[in-house]
């Protein structure tokens, strides 16, 4: 048995229907969103890097060896933990990042990380970028300075990688 289904009914269906799907095709694509402001361009800052250890190795006296367990008996003594590394991002010269970033880990003993996002108008511009990953008080172990052109909507990556070398423009 069907239900029987009246003109006026199924006009009001129709018309329910159609102002939803009126409602849903215009907020479809208004407002437009961006996710950076027209003329502009992001430098992402981000790398993920380990420093040396924290204090050098040193050899166990064979008092200290007798009073460990022989499964423990390493002559070395060699911590976990490692050093803080120190960054630094300076754009057109002006630092707009300068940290101490701890390393990682319950032991400490993971890689120091950083993630910072710049939004800079398009055109060119001077980057610095500095690391500090030695117990030296000062200055950089590494550093790159380069003149780059930023273009609108552009995300340019700047990235650490030792085994290249240094820092890396992406």
């Amino acid at each position: 048995m069907s239900l029987p289904v009246s003109i006026p009914r199924l006009i009001g269906l129709f018309a329910v229907l159609t102002a939803v799907t009126a409602f849903a095709a215009t907020f479809s694509n208004a407002p437009a969103y961006r996710q950076i402001p027209a003329g502009t361009g992001v430098i992402k800052f981000s790398f993920s890097h380990s420093a040396d250890r924290g204090r050098e190795c040193r050899r166990r006296t064979p008092e200290e060896l007798a009073k460990l367990p022989p499964n423990m008996r390493r002559p070395l003594d060699c911590p976990r933990s490692r050093r803080a590394i120190f960054a630094e991002l300076a754009i057109d010269d002006v630092v707009v990042f300068s940290k101490e970033l701890p390393p990682s880990g319950f032991a400490k003993d993971g890689p120091s990380q950083v993630y910072r996002r710049f939004m800079v108008a398009a055109g060119s511009h001077t980057i610095a970028a500095r690391l500090r990953d030695t117990p030296r008080a000062s200055g950089f172990d590494h550093e790159r300075i380069e003149a780059v052109s930023v273009r609108p909507g552009q995300s340019l990556a700047l990235d650490f990688r030792p085994e290249h070398g240094g820092f890396i423009w992406r």
